[in-house]
């Protein structure tokens, strides 16, 4: 994880609460049960179960750790403040359109709830980063893999 800010809508906290809350109360004891079983099977050089049970371990025990810094880190966006947004911040909804296209809708979060399919980016995407701070009517020049484009920033809501 970069030690840059993260951000986190209050609903994608409550969800990564609850999968931590998950992750501790019933995968990591199912989990050291099935160990305990893979352990009593004896020779564990060649037991299968027992070293998939510790690379699943590993994978538990490395997303309690990310999920738990991530949850304690990061900036909880606050989606109730009063006002229409004047520019385009994490939590912010922005409607884009580039020359000749129809407008393309999105809403920028943290990047532990990127969710392109159902338009949420990340902050640090390249459309991301070239419209944080970005103000309705500005044009804004996206760098990305496949080269350069330009966005008219058309709406910005929460």
């Amino acid at each position: 994880m970069s030690e840059e800010t993260q951000y986190l809508t209050a609903k994608g906290a409550a969800d990564l609460r609850a999968e931590l809350e998950d992750l501790l109360t019933v995968k990591r004891p199912a989990l050291a049960a099935l160990l305990k079983e893979a352990i009593s099977q004896g020779d564990l050089s060649e037991n299968a179960d027992y070293h998939d049970a510790k690379e699943q371990q590993a994978f538990l025990e490395g997303r309690i750790l990310y999920l738990e810094k991530l949850l304690h880190t990061a900036v909880i966006i606050d989606e109730n403040e009063s006002g229409a947004p004047t520019q385009v911040q994490p939590g912010t909804t922005v409607t884009v359109q580039a020359d000749g296209e129809d407008p393309e809708t999105y809403r920028i979060v943290g990047a532990a709830e990127v969710d392109p399919r159902n338009g949420k980016i990340s902050n640090e995407s390249p459309l991301g980063i070239a419209l944080m701070g970005r103000h309705k009517g500005d044009k804004v020049r996206v760098k990305t893999p496949d080269g350069e484009w330009v966005v008219k920033i058309i709406k910005i809501t929460r």
